[in-house]
């Protein structure tokens, strides 16, 4: 309290309204791993605010996704703390299944995000001890929150990722990137340049060759795709089961000797392997291998083009570094995403300039003075919420703490009163 004193003394206009003080953390985004952190502080008996800059929760899942998408491992993996999918839902849900399912998470743990501002800057200040945090509202309404802790949960998918390509905005055609991509419909009977071979780059040429559209698939470098399911059983379950026992390089090979029974020789159609194994590679640099849906199953039938890297781009084609020219009508940019930490985080210990925790999984949840991240372990929706959970227990247990610390101050003010006034 006396920090807080201090801050006052800081700012003379603390209380007029632009300031707010926070009885609890701020959570930064209500995306997943914020909603889970909510809910896991809701369970500690621990106050806090959500702030999140979309007029919605989930906002990527709501706005930037295509309609097809459908989670890429069971539900199981996939579920937030304290409340699993509904029993009706498929083994993947869509993605209207789950932006319902999260819908229905905060309303049950009764979450209300701050919606529309946009956090400009967040730092600590060391007199006072507390996080200040400014945020900008649609109405460019500029607000002040000061709190003891801040969890960053904006995720790793905040800012999608627009690659710089020579003669790109000369090209004359649709360009957009993948975050904008709806459906097939609108590119029927067009030859479309899809730049960018993972998840997205995989499912949306599939979803062009449905709707009748040519797309040529730019696979610039050495991509791991593995079935969605072996022998009738998620790979991904398949995976861990094996993890539980295995070394991981083990398990590496062996998922590609399994891989390779069930699609065959992927390389032939294009498709070069990395030499790091699947898991190895999405743990050391968080490249996450393609779990093929039909995608594959065009590529040979040569519904699917594939072609090399980009040269350039001309009026109306593409050069290729092999040097082959294709006519092309539009160009999706399945380029994915970043995260934004570092333009309003005015923090250089605990996060990188790369926008993640500088600890490698599973340390990078927790900072020094009250800060935490949620949903930075490239281990998707089940890394989210073991950190939302960690930081709860944290924050949960200083609270506590504190707390009874406070109750037996007060009984003990109120015994010195009552035997004071005895005389």
């Amino acid at each position: 309290m006396e920090n807080l004193f201090r801050l006052v003394d800081q700012d003379q206009d603390l209380f007029q309204p632009k300031w707010t003080l926070v009885n609890g953390p701020i959570i930064v985004g209500a995306g997943p791993s914020g909603l889970a952190a909510a809910a896991c502080l809701k369970e500690q008996g621990v106050p806090f605010a959500v702030v999140e800059r979309a007029d919605c929760i989930a906002s990527l899942w709501q706005k930037r996704t295509y309609d097809r998408l459908k989670l890429h491992l069971p539900k199981q993996f996939c579920q937030l703390p304290k409340l699993a999918f509904p029993e009706d839902y498929p083994e993947y849900p869509t993605k209207r299944q789950f932006i319902e399912y999260l819908e229905s998470y905060a309303k049950h743990f009764d979450i209300n995000p701050k919606f529309n501002e946009c956090v400009q800057s967040a730092r600590y200040d060391e007199t006072s001890g507390f996080w200040r945090v400014k945020t900008v509202g649609s109405n460019k309404t500029e607000l002040e929150y000061i709190c003891r802790w801040l969890i960053v949960a904006t995720g790793e998918n905040a800012e999608s990722v627009m690659p710089d390509i020579e003669g790109l905005s000369e090209f004359g055609g649709d360009v957009i990137h993948a975050c904008d991509y709806k459906s097939g419909e609108k590119f029927k009977g067009q030859k479309v340049l899809v730049v960018g071979c993972g998840n997205t780059g995989m499912e949306v040429s599939l979803d062009l060759c449905n709707h009748n559209a040519s797309p040529s698939m730019v696979v610039r470098s050495s991509v791991h795709v593995l079935p969605r399911e072996i022998f009738g059983k998620s790979t991904f379950e398949l995976a861990v089961l094996m993890m539980k026992w295995l070394p991981l390089w083990l398990v590496d090979k062996l998922m590609l000797i399994l891989a390779w029974l069930v699609l065959g020789n992927t390389e032939k159609y294009g498709l070069k392997r990395p030499s790091t194994g699947p898991l190895e590679l999405k743990n050391t640099q968080g490249k996450t291998p393609v779990l093929d849906i039909g995608a594959l199953e065009k590529i040979r039938s040569g519904d699917i083009n594939v072609v090399p890297g980009i040269k350039r781009f001309s009026r109306g084609q593409v050069e290729l570094f092999n040097g082959e020219k294709l006519d092309i009508d539009s160009v999706v940019l399945a380029t994915g995403y970043r995260s934004n930490v570092p333009s309003w985080l005015q923090e250089g210990e605990f996060f990188a300039k790369n926008g993640y925790p500088k600890a490698q999984f599973p340390h990078g949840w927790k900072g020094k003075a009250g800060l935490y991240a949620a949903g930075f372990t490239r281990r998707g929706l089940s890394g989210a919420s073991l950190d939302a959970m960690r930081i709860a227990q944290d924050i949960g247990t200083v609270w506590k703490e504190e707390n009874k610390q406070l109750k037996k101050r007060s009984i003990a003010r109120h015994r010195r009163c009552i035997s004071l006034s005895q005389f």
